[in-house]
């Protein structure tokens, strides 16, 4: 995935406010290794559009040696079946997920020298569709998506995103914007990326406020878009 090319656009700073140097209320016992875990399941449920048949769950780092106490592992999981932070279901994560019809393997791996050391790697299929997301827990509970199948990002869940996988062709980019601006939705980050010229290609879009369904309906009218996916900030 080395030679893909990435371009990153109108990149807006934030300052961190109260909630993202105290942390969320949460189940113990740590906020990196279990609300971070949480969250980083609930974003890969998000982006990859609910929850999956079955999902192989791959610890990194820190987590690998310490998720069994820490609960990293019920964390993704409960993640996954969309609970919060503070869902006491998160201690019984595994029992709910056979509840639920979703199958499950935790393992661990080295993702890589460069990689995070709380990462994880969430490998998610459902019928036909699959999708591999990328994420690493940075602290007080806060996350950071990495990768989307093998494409950089950089997701914090901390807005509304439009994730447009599509065909790479001329135009794609002012198309998509065109229909944002049209619907009055202000684009606060941008990232487009392309395995090669012509190939398929991934645009990761932040806006400012809500996504309407026509905003969504009249992008993937767009000749080349694939599919629409509108990742919802996360709930703190």
């Amino acid at each position: 995935m080395q030679d893909r090319k990435h371009t990153e656009v109108m990149i807006s700073k934030k300052m961190p406010g109260v909630f993202d140097i105290i942390g969320p209320v949460m189940v113990g016992p740590s906020s990196s290794h279990t609300a971070g875990a949480i969250r980083l399941g609930k974003m890969a449920r998000a982006i990859f559009g609910g929850q999956p048949d079955s999902a192989t769950i791959i610890l990194h780092g820190s987590f690998a040696r310490t998720h069994k106490g820490h609960g990293t592992d019920r964390g993704i999981v409960g993640g996954l079946l969309d609970f919060g932070v503070d869902d006491e279901r998160i201690a019984i994560a595994f029992q709910e997920a056979e509840k639920a019809g979703m199958q499950f393997v935790v393992r661990t791996d080295n993702l890589g020298e460069d990689v995070h050391p709380n990462a994880a790697r969430v490998l998610m299929q459902s019928g036909g569709h699959s999708m591999t997301v990328t994420g690493c827990s940075v602290g007080g509970g806060q996350v950071l998506i990495t990768e989307i199948d093998g494409y950089p990002v950089n997701l914090k869940g901390d807005a509304a995103t439009l994730i447009l996988p599509h065909k790479d062709a001329h135009g794609m980019v002012a198309q998509v914007t065109s229909v944002l601006a049209n619907h009055r939705a202000n684009i606060a980050s941008m990232s487009s990326l392309r395995e090669s010229r012509g190939e398929d290609a991934l645009m990761v879009i932040s806006v400012d406020g809500d996504v309407t369904d026509d905003t969504i309906r009249e992008i993937n009218r767009i000749k080349g878009i694939y599919k629409t996916m509108l990742v919802e900030p996360l709930e703190h």
